[in-house]
């Protein structure tokens, strides 16, 4: 009888430990779900550039850039991906830029993107009509992509880059904005400089 005891008494006490990890083990399980990191999501890509724009200005740059457009080991250059096709992404970008009361853009875009053939490019057609019209009285200036590239590598080493790559695979549609200062001027700097001669 006290061997039968002794066997029931550890019978229990091993099911009462069974049972703790067990409940322990569901506890663990569900704290562990509600304190482990939740799965990143796609970023917001508006949300960065408006946190990214006011610390933006005069002969900084943003590009809102094809597919194809590499990522660049330049230390200047930052990138945000926008799961977009370009010319929103641009409408968007352009609009905020414009609104802004500290900068203002000057608008380059690559010269080849005029001598590519709807052969050649599916879409190329409306494209270049849907940006004029996004691009409105506002003056565009056009560089090869090569030339390009050189201004953004002398500029990078000094000021910042911001690319807004998008899903855009119509080659060379990117669009490169060169930020100036919105409340001052070219005039007004001559004007400045005359007034500090002695």
């Amino acid at each position: 009888m006290k061997i039968l005891s002794t066997i029931s008494k550890t019978l229990l006490i091993a099911l009462g430990i069974s049972s703790t990890f067990l409940i322990a083990g569901c506890n663990f399980a569900a704290e562990q779900k509600t304190t482990a990191s939740p799965l990143k999501k796609e970023s917001n890509w508006k949300q960065q550039f408006d946190e990214k724009l006011p610390f933006l200005g005069h002969r900084n740059w943003i590009l809102i850039v094809d597919k194809a457009f590499p990522e660049q080991n330049a230390p200047g250059m930052e990138y945000i991906y926008a799961n977009e096709e370009l010319l929103p992404v641009l409408k968007l970008v352009l609009g905020q830029v414009n609104q802004s009361t500290h900068v203002k853009p000057v608008i380059y875009r690559d010269k080849e993107l005029g001598f590519i053939k709807e052969e050649q490019a599916k879409g190329v057609t409306q494209f270049i009509q849907d940006s004029k019209a996004l691009f409105a009285a506002q003056n565009v200036q056009t560089l090869l992509h090569d030339e390009v590239f050189k201004k953004l590598d002398a500029e990078s080493k000094l000021f910042k880059v911001l690319v807004i790559k998008t899903n855009e695979t119509i080659p060379y549609t990117s669009v490169f904005l060169q930020l100036d200062c919105g409340y001052w001027n070219a005039d007004k700097e001559l004007q400045l400089r005359a007034n500090m001669k002695p």
